[in-house]
């Protein structure tokens, strides 16, 4: 008669792919989960302030942004230096990028008093884009890399870069310039408002999915 304690089932072999999965996980990718808590926390401090209304929940949320990128730029530069680039820490920082640098900002606006039918509109398109843009970044580093282990240069604006609009947009909240005072003030188009700030977005959004626009990458 078989001895039952030397059969493996597959919930004994379940927790074993839990334990491979973490160990798949890096340094770099700990600084990339680090850029994405900083998204989430500033999302949660600009609902916050939409029920408070306290400066402080304002920019704290702002100054996520810029923590998020230095979280971003070190990711990568770690992978390279300790040589673990891979396909999870890829989408980790895809999934991360989407957070801070596209739900965040957008947020952020929303927040600010950029909160018309015409903001929204203008918010999920630049969120969209900056989602396509990391979706086709990751189907074309390895062409763009040319064989090396870096890309060589950005078709479009990086969604990093949407951390000027926090800037613009923490000014603003200095000067006192969000809600009902947000710069730029509102026009009415037919049924919806649009809040010419907003537009700052809608460039941000045209600019990241561009194919003709290149930028180099340091």
């Amino acid at each position: 008669m078989a001895n039952s304690s030397s059969t493996t089932t597959p919930a004994d072999k379940k927790p074993r792919k839990h334990f491979s999965m973490i160990r798949e996980f890096h340094l770099a990718d700990v600084f990339t989960l680090g850029n994405a808590a900083c998204g989430v926390g500033a999302v949660f401090l600009a609902m916050a302030y939409m029920s408070s209304k306290s400066l402080t929940h304002f920019l704290w949320a702002a100054a996520l942004a810029p923590a998020a990128f230095v979280f971003d730029v070190f990711d990568g530069r770690i992978a390279r230096w300790r040589q673990t680039q891979s396909a999870l820490g890829r989408e980790l920082d895809s999934l991360a990028d989407v957070i801070s640098f596209g739900v965040m900002p957008a947020a952020l606006g929303f927040a600010a008093g950029l909160d018309g039918g015409w903001d929204c509109a203008v918010l999920v398109y630049f969120v969209c884009c900056g989602v396509s843009r990391l979706a086709r970044y990751n189907v074309t580093a390895e062409s763009l890399s040319e064989g090396g282990n870096k890309v060589k240069y950005f078709e479009g604006t990086p969604i990093p870069t949407s951390v000027i609009l926090v800037a613009v947009l923490a000014a603003a909240a200095l000067k006192g310039r969000v809600g009902d005072q947000v710069w730029g003030g509102a026009w009415q188009l037919g049924p919806w408002l649009l809040h010419p700030l907003v537009l700052l977005f809608a460039l941000s959004g045209t600019l990241m999915i561009s194919k003709t626009l290149r930028i180099p990458k340091l």
